[in-house]
Order: C-alpha cells, then structure tokens, then sequence
C-alpha cells in the first residue's frame, strides 16, 4: 500500500516541487578519485522495480548529491557525504538501501539511525514509497511507541529498520532486532546525533553489527567527533564534501526586522499574521517554554496556530505533523526539534522569532523552506543585541539579508 506522502500535494501537482533538483549544479563538490557524476537514474544500475518506485514517487533527475553518493553507495563503498535537508539525502539513502537489499531473506540488512523520530518515521516513509513495487518491509524504530509494536513487526521479519539511536540500542540488547545479516549502517544527520548526546548508543550499536560492515555516513557539517567516528567504523571511504563556502542559501530571499524591545516582537508577529497564511508558514523559537508561551498569546488574541516541541508525547507530535503536511493548520511555531530533515513541500515561509544560537542551525531552518530550489522567504527577528549575531551569520554563508520591505507578501 502507497503510504500517504506518495500522494502528489497540490504543489507538487503544480510541478513546482520535487521533480527537478535543486539548483545544485551550482554546488561544488570535493569529492574522492574516481567519483564520478551520474546524471540519471537509469545510468545508476538500479533494478527495475525500483525505478518504478522512484519515477512514480516524483523524482526525474537525481539531485548533486544523488549523482554522487548513489553509484559508491551500491557499490558496497563506505561514504562520507555532506549534505544537509533539502538536498536530497533522505530519498538517496532509501534508494540506495532499497536496491541493496535481498527481499527474499526476512531479516534486517540495513539499519539507519536518525536524530530525531520525525526524521526515523519520514525515512521509512520514502522507503515504502520507493521501495513500493519490490516488498520491501521498513520499519521505524523510535522512542515514544509502543515497545510491544516494535517486538511484533521484528519477530515477523523486515528487512530494514529506521529509528532513534536509543530504542535500536535498547531493541538490539533485548535480541528482538537481530543483527546477524545487517550488512549496512546508515548514520543521517550525524553531527545532530552527536549534539543530542547519542554518541555512546551509536558506538553500542556499532558494536553489535557484523565485522565486514559497510558504513555510510551523512552529515551537515563535520567536527572532529565526526571524523573520529569514520576513522574506527570506515575503511576507506568516499568522499563526497561540498565546499564548505558553497553550502547554498539559494532561491531564498532572507530579511529582518528591526525591534527594539522583546515585547515588540510579538506584535510584528501579529501584523504579519495575514501574511503567514497565505502559505504555510514555520516560526522558530529558541526554548520550548518560549513555543509555549507564544501558542498561547496568540491564541488568547484568537490567531490559529499549532506547536510543536521535544517535550511533548510523540502521539501528539504526530498529529500536528500530519495536519501540518495536510495544509489544516497553516502557521507552526516550533523549536529546532523540526529544523531537521523534515519535508513539508508547502513551506515557503519561515520567522525566526529568536534567531538562531548557532549558524549552522540557521541554514536548517532556513534550508527547510526553499527545497530544491523552491523559492522562499525568511524573516529573522532581530533585537539591537541580536545585529552582530545577524551579520555573523550574513559573512559566514556569504549571503544578504536585507531589512523587510513593506510588499513582503508579493515575494512569497
């Protein structure tokens, strides 16, 4: 059965959404000897079915990253590519995974870990609906399910599992994962792993995999902890750097907003309530309290909103997930618990209420809203103190952001 995001969103419909790359052939690459750009999905030695599955999906033209990462990847390589959401990775590791597994054997070959449960659960979405015409059984592994769930899909057989470092360390420790035929590890977003603190359950779960493993490693950036992991898990690797000055902030059009005091920022939110929903829009604060605090205030000034943050049970987070996908609520105020790999193709606005604490998570939020090259608007928020923060962040991506011009709502 199709999973629900196979359905084509009304933006897709209009062709403005995944079929073509984003404008990456701007991106340029650092990449191992004998790399080499595959320009097709035909080109790839990908089977059959599985082509079916791609093609039916929406994809036409593999992305920078895609062209790169998939041949080595198949090839049996272990890989290093740097790439953050919106480029692609999450549909080229399901492929990737999908055409090198055995479906006739019910045991788990691939094992992907993700930081968050948002990102496990969309991973195994696009595998499912990818992996459509060959049976391939995927199933997430996250914390905040039912444990029972977890046991029942194992013992009956799949063939690969997405989840959250914790609850596949804590599956593999009660042998209901089985680790005997996994043949392939797939870290996404490792940097994020590594900032949430899963560094020791990853090294777990790596101990209990088979010696002649093949690892691939996906990563925004790569601090030393990085490198650290990829020289004891991998021998050899590909290489696939995008250099480091051409991580893109392309197709966006970033603006501020001068306020002087906090107070002020809320009533700037207001004004440009209208303007929000005309699209959908995604407002980042910095704290969970902070979502809090402001879900209320507009409520209580009767705005419609939703929220979503990590403390609150994966049930819920779910719902209003999916009724953010669905276009019911139109505007979602969050902390950076959804900067993360998250593909809602209607997004083309984003405020950062509190700018960022570091750059890099400005290119997440930010990266979120102009996938493949969809054009999008950011509007940061910026106290007096907030300028230096601004401008660091301006040099750092060797981008401009300008101060917000009276006609935003043409732009979006």
């Amino acid at each position: 059965s199709h999973p629900p995001q196979a359905r084509v969103s009304p933006m897709a419909a209009a062709g403005s959404s995944r079929r073509g790359p984003m404008d990456d052939d701007k991106l340029t690459f650092e990449t191992s000897a004998g790399v080499d750009v595959v320009g097709s999905f035909d080109a790839m030695g990908i089977r059959e079915d599985l082509l079916r599955g791609i093609y039916g999906y929406g994809f036409e033209k593999p992305s920078a990253i895609q062209q790169r990462a998939v041949v080595p990847i198949i090839a049996g390589r272990d890989v290093i590519a740097q790439a953050q959401s919106g480029t692609g990775k999450t549909s080229m590791v399901s492929l990737s995974v999908c055409q090198v597994i055995d479906t006739n054997i019910h045991e788990v070959q691939a094992l992907i870990l993700s930081p968050t449960r948002e990102l496990a659960t969309q991973t195994e979405r696009v595998m499912q609906a990818v992996g459509n015409y060959m049976s391939v059984s995927v199933h997430a592994c996250v914390g905040g399910k039912s444990i029972g769930e977890d046991i029942r899909k194992l013992e009956a057989g799949v063939h690969v599992v997405s989840g959250t470092p914790g609850r596949v360390c804590d599956m593999i420790k009660r042998r209901t994962l089985r680790t005997r035929a996994i043949k392939l590890l797939v870290l996404d977003e490792a940097d994020e792993m590594l900032t949430r603190g899963f560094k020791d359950q990853i090294y777990d779960v790596y101990r209990y995999l088979p010696p002649e493993l093949q690892v691939v490693l996906i990563s925004a950036t790569l601090p030393h902890d990085i490198l650290e992991i990829t020289s004891k898990f991998m021998t050899d690797p590909v290489r696939i750097l995008v250099k480091r000055d051409e991580l893109t902030l392309e197709g966006m059009k970033q603006f501020f907003v001068a306020v002087e005091k906090e107070e002020w920022k809320f009533d700037t939110l207001c004004d440009l309530y209208d303007t929000l929903t005309i699209t959908q829009a995604v407002i980042f604060c910095n704290t969970k309290r902070k979502v809090d605090w402001l879900t209320e205030r507009m409520r209580t000034n009767n705005f419609t909103v939703s929220a979503m943050h990590g403390d609150m049970p994966q049930k819920e987070r779910d719902a209003i997930m999916s009724e953010f996908r669905s276009g019911t609520t139109r505007v979602l105020i969050t902390t950076d618990v959804w900067a993360r790999g998250l593909d809602v193709q209607q997004v083309s606005l984003v405020i950062n209420y509190d700018l960022p604490n570091n750059r890099e998570l400005y290119i997440h939020r930010i990266g979120r809203s102009g996938r493949f090259g969809r054009k999008g608007v950011a509007i940061n928020f910026v106290r007096k103190d907030d300028i230096r923060i601004l401008r660091d962040i301006e040099q750092y991506y060797s981008t401009q952001i300008d101060e917000m011009p009276m006609n935003v709502a043409d732009l979006i």
